[in-house]
């Protein structure tokens, strides 16, 4: 009950504070169990897939840093999100969300790792790519516009909604066989793969580190 009052607040605050832009909608995987792989601008990325998604199974891993606080430590509770060491390899955290996965969960995941104070792409981290790779399950890559930290503080102080664009691409699976290539070569290529399929949904000003990687200028 508590998750679904909170979801529903979520989607109302949003609603209240921002236009959002939500286009590719048609691309949502059949299959019920996916990852939801996004760049991640801002404190309010999180926020919009709840406003995005209205089920019960959203799986969100969050940093272990906001376990600290009382009021991110209740809300995560409630929301049955998971912690996550982001430094260090979390083997709790990511059999959990593995098994959640397996049942039929969306996972969302910011593969960077953490917010680019830039608002560009930055290198992303593997951890999420693998889970999706050992699970089989579709890649939805989605981009996100108009949430950083300091857009949202100056638009919202000056009683201005937002401006927030969200683009859903075509979903994909990554292969699980790959002959002749070891594990740690493979993940930083499907991670590229995903970082490319989300770099090729934003403004050329905004793909960061990935601007000029080939696989980029294929899908484009």
């Amino acid at each position: 009950m508590a998750y679904k009052i909170i979801s529903f607040f979520i989607r109302l605050i949003i609603r209240l504070i921002a236009r959002v832009e939500l286009s590719g909608q048609e691309n949502l995987p059949a299959a019920k169990g996916y990852v939801i792989a996004s760049n991640h601008i801002g404190r309010l990325d999180a926020a919009l897939v709840y406003y995005a998604l209205d089920r019960p199974d959203i799986i969100m891993l969050i940093a272990e840093k906001y376990r600290k606080n009382a009021f991110w430590r209740w809300l995560a509770k409630q929301l049955d999100g998971i912690f996550i060491d982001r430094f260090n390899p979390d083997l709790r955290a990511l059999r959990e969300a593995m098994k959640r996965l397996q049942h039929g969960g969306v996972l969302a995941v910011a593969p960077e790792g953490t917010r680019s104070k830039t608002g560009t792409l930055i290198e992303a981290k593997p951890g999420g790519i693998y889970l999706a790779w050992k699970s089989g399950v579709p890649i939805l890559p989605v981009a996100v516009t108009g949430t950083q930290d300091a857009v949202v503080k100056e638009r919202l102080t000056h009683l201005k909604r937002l401006q927030i664009k969200v683009t859903l691409g075509a979903a994909f699976t990554l292969p699980q066989e790959a002959k002749g290539k070891d594990r740690e070569a493979l993940l930083q290529e499907y991670t590229d793969e995903v970082m490319c399929r989300i770099a090729a949904l934003m403004p050329e000003e905004m793909r960061g580190v990935y601007v000029g990687h080939p696989r980029l200028k294929e899908l484009l």
